[in-house]
């Protein structure tokens, strides 16, 4: 009796293990482009951006008396197969990171590849999965621009059309100044303005 009910205990977590392992890992993502190689670098940068669906968003935080504060966000850098490389963000002025931005633009987002699946089963931080940091100011868009954006966005990510819609949400592009780039290479990141 004792046996049986520690088998089924077992089995029932294992059942439950498996069951959540596909949230644990997030939503999969389905490559619509091929890998670049990593000595295009403006390509793989561009493969990065297009292909990610988060990254962490990081501001200067005024409440926190200029500290850097970084937060999860989803982002979109176009339609699909369309992308451009250029991350628009879907937020409210609630939000810390867009409440930081109104009040000090500068930023910095960064993507890692491990995301994508596409490191195996490599360490996000070993040298051969890539990463790229784009360092620029965030801009709040009301525009043709930010039609289009909110249009990518809600593609990417359909549960952000039942997100708040008031006057409070806004569509923010981070207009890029400088980029570095870790391509799955053992040498020095990429720097490019």
């Amino acid at each position: 009796m004792k046996f049986e009910f520690v088998c089924s205990s077992v089995l029932a977590s294992f059942l439950v293990l498996g069951f959540f392992q596909e949230s644990v890992h997030g939503r999969p993502l389905l490559m619509s482009q091929a890998r670049p190689r990593t000595d295009n670098a403006a390509a793989f940068a561009r493969w990065l951006v297009s292909q990610s669906s988060w990254g962490v968003l990081n501001t200067i935080s005024s409440d926190w008396g200029g500290a850097p504060f970084g937060n999860v966000v989803s982002f979109s850098d176009g339609l699909p197969d369309k992308g451009k490389g250029i991350p628009y963000f879907y937020l409210t002025a609630l939000d810390p990171t867009a409440s930081n931005a109104l009040k000090d633009q500068r930023s910095s987002f960064t993507i890692s590849e491990y995301n994508l699946g596409t490191c195996g089963k490599k360490d996000p931080e070993n040298p051969t999965c890539a990463k790229i940091t784009l360092v620029g100011k965030l801009k709040f868009r009301n525009s043709k621009e930010a039609e289009f954006a909110q249009t990518a966005l809600f593609t990417k990510h359909p549960e952000m059309k039942a997100g708040p819609k008031s006057q409070f949400s806004s569509v923010i592009i981070l207009e890029t100044s400088e980029l570095c780039n870790d391509l799955s290479t053992i040498s020095t990141a990429h720097y490019m303005s």
